[in-house]
C-alpha cells in the first residue's frame, strides 16, 4: 500500500506561484512512477505532469508546459509540483498519484494508469 499526502494548496492571485508537495509513505518509493493530476467540478480528471521512477523523464500537459515543473526526491519520498504564472484556469483540486513501474523511464499519461491517490489539495487562482 502507498499513502500519499498532498500539501501546499491555497488561494493565490493570477501570476503568482505555488509549490505543491506530496509525501509518500512507502519503503520502495523509487519503484513508483508519479504524477500530478487535477480536477475541476464537472470535468474529467487530467494528468498535468508526470515523472518516471528515475526522475529523468517528465511529461507536461500542453496547458501547463513551460509554467509547471514536476520533480521528485527519492531520498525523502517526496514529489513536488512547482506552478508559476498561475491563471484562473488552473483552479482545481490537485492530486498526487503513483503506480508501481518496472521501467525506470516510463511515464503514465492517463488517470486510470495510476493505482494510488492522495486526498487532493485545492488550488484557487483569482483574477
Amino acid at each position: 500500500q502507498v499513502q500519499l499526502v498532498e500539501s501546499g494548496g491555497g488561494l493565490v492571485q493570477a501570476g503568482d506561484s505555488l509549490r505543491l508537495s506530496c509525501a509518500a509513505s512507502v519503503r520502495t518509493f523509487r519503484e513508483y512512477a508519479l504524477g500530478w493530476l487535477r480536477q475541476v467540478p464537472g470535468k474529467e480528471r487530467e494528468v498535468v505532469a508526470a515523472i518516471s521512477r528515475s526522475g529523468v523523464s517528465t511529461y507536461y500537459a500542453d496547458s501547463v508546459r513551460g509554467r509547471f515543473t514536476i520533480s521528485r526526491d527519492n531520498a525523502k519520498n517526496m514529489v513536488y509540483l512547482q506552478m508559476n504564472s498561475l491563471t484562473p484556469e488552473d483552479t482545481a483540486v490537485y492530486y498526487c498519484a503513483a503506480r508501481n513501474s518496472y521501467s525506470s523511464g516510463r511515464l503514465y499519461y492517463t488517470p486510470s494508469e495510476y493505482n494510488y491517490w492522495g486526498q487532493g489539495t485545492q488550488v484557487t487562482v483569482s483574477s
